[in-house]
C-alpha cells in the first residue's frame, strides 16, 4: 500500500472513529495513529463529566439555601417588605417604627409597610408573625414587652424566643409615671398614702394583660404595700383619654407620649419612672428618690423577624438602621427624651434574656402570679 493509500485508509478510520462506528474494543492490529489511546482518553472523561454532574444533582438541594442566601443579600428586597407592627396606630412605638420604615423605603428602593395587629400584649400580631415565610420580607416591629412574652402563655402559639431572630434594637426612653388631674397626689409618697387609704378604688393603666405597663404596676403595688385594679387596653396610647377623664387614674407612660399632656396641662407628671431624672423635667424626681428602689419602667423598641431568616439578610437590615440612626433628622424628630442605639442580633439577645430574667425574679420574689 502506497503512502498515499495508507493516508486514505487513516483518514476514514479517524472518522468512524468520531461516528462511533470505531471503538478500542474492536480494533486490531497495530494502534492506527494512536487511536486507540485516543478513545481511551474519551471515555475516561466521558465517565468523569457524567460522574460529576451525578454528584451535582444530589448535592443541589443542599447548596440551594446556601446560594439562595447569598443572592438573596444581594437583591434584597426586590418586592415590599411588611413590618409586622402588634400596636395600635399613633402609639410612640408606631409613630417611631413609621420613620425607620420610610427610610428603609428610600435606602433599598422598595416599601416598608407597616401592618399593625394589636391586642393581647402582642399576642394577636406575634401569632401571626409567628407563621410568616422566614424570607426577610416579614419583619416585626417590637417593644420592651418583649421580654415579658417567655413569662406569658395564654393565647400563645409561638415560641417568642426560638420563633424570632432579633435584628435591630433601635432606642431606649425616658417614662413617667402620670396621674389623672382630679386624684388629690401631687408625688409618689401622696400616691402611695392616698392608695391605702381607698385600697382597690384606684385604676392603674396597663396596654394589656402581662403587658409591660401591668408588670410595672404589680412591681409598685408589690414594694409599696399598696392595692390597685387593673384597667387593660389594647395598647397603653389608647388609656390616655380615660386618664384625662379620670376613668383611670394611674399609668406609667413613655415620655414622648405623655410629656406632652403633661405639658399642656391634661394631666399630671409625678415622678420619672426611669433611674434617672430628665433634662426636659429636671425638678421632677425619680421614683427611686421618692421611695421606691429601683423601681423601672423600662422602655425599648426594637426589630425581629421570623425564625431562620437568612443571615445575610439580617445583617443587610442592621446596617441600614445602624445608618438611619445617624440621620440629624431622625434625632430632631424622636426628641432628646429618646436614646438611638441601634445595637446588634447578637447584644439585642442578650438584653432581653437579661430582662426577662430580671422580671421572672421580681415575680418570685413578690410571689406575684399573672393572670392567664
Amino acid at each position: 500500500m502506497d503512502a498515499r493509500m495508507k493516508e486514505l485508509v487513516t483518514d476514514n478510520d479517524r472518522q468512524q472513529t468520531r461516528t462511533g462506528r470505531l471503538s478500542p474494543a474492536n480494533l486490531s492490529g497495530p494502534d492506527l495513529g494512536g487511536v486507540r489511546g485516543n478513545l481511551d482518553r474519551r471515555d475516561t472523561m466521558k465517565r468523569i463529566i457524567k460522574t460529576a454532574g451525578c454528584i451535582t444533582a444530589l448535592l443541589a438541594p443542599a447548596l440551594a439555601p446556601t446560594l439562595a442566601l447569598a443572592q438573596g443579600a444581594d437583591n434584597y428586597p426586590n418586592k415590599p417588605v411588611t413590618i409586622i407592627t402588634p400596636y395600635a396606630p399613633g402609639a410612640a412605638t408606631d409613630i417611631e417604627g413609621r420613620l425607620y420604615a420610610n427610610e428603609l423605603s428610600k435606602n433599598l428602593g422598595q416599601q416598608f409597610i407597616m401592618d399593625l395587629k394589636p391586642g393581647g400584649v402582642m399576642t394577636v400580631g406575634m401569632n401571626y408573625a409567628a407563621r410568616q415565610k422566614p424570607d426577610g420580607y416579614n419583619l416585626v416591629w417590637t417593644s420592651s414587652t418583649y421580654s415579658l412574652l417567655p413569662l406569658l402563655t395564654k393565647d400563645r402559639n409561638y415560641d417568642p424566643v426560638k420563633d424570632f431572630d432579633t435584628v435591630a434594637l433601635m432606642s431606649k426612653r425616658s417614662a413617667i409615671l402620670v396621674v389623672a388631674n382630679d386624684l388629690p397626689v401631687k408625688n409618689v409618697k401622696e400616691l402611695i398614702a392616698y392608695a391605702k387609704a381607698n385600697p382597690g378604688k384606684l385604676n392603674w393603666a396597663t396596654g394589656g394583660n402581662g403587658g409591660i405597663q401591668h408588670l410595672t404596676g404589680l412591681w409598685f403595688t408589690s414594694a409599696t404595700g399598696t392595692d390597685m385594679t387593673y384597667v387593660h387596653f389594647k395598647s397603653i396610647s389608647a388609656a390616655y383619654p380615660d386618664l384625662m377623664a379620670s376613668r383611670v387614674h394611674v399609668l406609667p407612660g413613655t415620655f414622648a407620649a405623655a410629656f406632652p399632656m403633661v405639658k399642656a396641662g391634661k394631666i399630671r407628671a409625678i415622678a420619672i419612672a426611669s433611674l434617672q431624672r430628665n433634662p426636659a423635667l429636671p425638678d421632677l424626681p425619680t421614683a427611686t428618690e421618692q421611695g421606691v428602689p429601683g423601681f423601672e419602667y423600662s422602655s425599648w423598641l426594637g426589630m425581629l423577624a421570623p425564625a431562620k431568616t437568612p443571615t445575610a439578610i439580617v445583617n443587610k437590615l442592621y446596617g441600614e438602621l445602624a445608618k438611619i440612626i445617624k440621620i440629624p433628622e431622625i434625632k430632631e424628630k424622636l426628641g432628646d427624651e429618646t436614646t438611638l442605639l441601634a445595637l446588634g442580633p447578637a447584644e439585642f439577645r442578650k438584653i432581653a434574656s437579661t430582662e426577662t430574667a430580671r422580671w421572672q425574679k421580681l415575680l418570685s420574689d413578690n410571689n406575684i402570679k399573672l393572670e392567664e
